[in-house]
């Protein structure tokens, strides 16, 4: 079954959520399948020999959840080549969050907690931690395909994610995997207010040039040893190392004051 969306809740196809019912029939079927495809690939364009058959067979004769039809795309050879094998760390991160649980990623905390949870127990760990987790079966069950939430009808969320989710959401032609670095790594990091930039201007092409710039990363309080701890300290990074960089400045502790391109 196709079902329409309360207001509070936006996305990409803003007036429909997709929900599966023991009645559904195949074309009902069918539709979630393609959302499923749609908003967890993050818009791609699929060919025949690209599609989990074993799992959609399993999906329409009701041996698989919507859920686990989820679980079974993002874990899928397409996923991972597209966005942990080919993007930045952080963007990988981020685009698990906007498609698996349908915002962005709200502070440093979420992001290292899945760089670790990602380096110390693997790729399927970090996709079954956003499907495992209350926030996914709160919002969508077992029946339901994931959905782009606005901030506000998230209960305890903090309002800043409105702006890094729409930040997220570039318009129904961009491919998510277009895209290698992350859109937010500057304001998360930071604490900051995401802007929302127009789509017009060559979004994409400003986030590739992005690794070819240098950025200077002001750093308080960083723990170098149990002894010495500096009030201040700035690095000048190339693009390409940013995301290494910001895990390093993490593992120490200190608390990224700014980032400001200056090349």
């Amino acid at each position: 079954m196709v079902s329409t969306a309360p207001t509070a809740k936006f996305g990409l196809d803003s007036d429909l959520i997709f929900e599966l019912w023991p009645t559904s029939g195949i074309d009902e079927v069918q539709a979630v399948i393609r959302a499923v495809y749609r908003q967890v690939l993050g818009n791609p364009h699929i060919m025949e020999s690209e599609r989990l058959v074993n799992a959609e067979s399993q999906l329409c004769d009701g041996s698989i959840s919507v859920r686990e039809f989820v679980r079974a795309v993002a874990k899928s050879d397409f996923y991972r080549a597209r966005y942990f094998e080919s993007c930045a760390p952080y963007r990988f991160i981020e685009l698990n969050f906007k498609h698996l649980l349908g915002r962005a990623p709200l502070d440093q905390t979420e992001i290292a907690e899945h760089i670790r949870i990602c380096i110390e127990q693997g790729y399927d760990a970090e996709i079954d931690s956003y499907i495992n987790s209350d926030e996914y079966q709160n919002n969508f069950g077992d029946d339901t395909v994931p959905y782009y939430c606005g901030s506000s009808s998230q209960i305890g969320q903090k309002q800043v994610g409105y702006n890094r989710t729409l930040s997220l959401l570039r318009g129904n032609s961009e491919v998510d995997s277009s895209i290698k670095s992350s859109c937010l790594v500057e304001a998360v990091a930071t604490n900051s207010t995401s802007k929302i930039v127009p789509l017009a201007g060559g979004r994409a092409a400003a986030y590739a040039d992005a690794t070819e710039k240098t950025f200077k990363i002001v750093v308080r309080g960083a723990m170098y040893s149990g002894r010495r701890r500096r009030s201040t300290t700035e690095y000048i990074v190339p693009g390409s190392k940013m995301t290494p960089q910001i895990q390093r400045i993490n593992r120490t502790s200190g608390t990224i004051v700014s980032i400001t391109e200056i090349s």
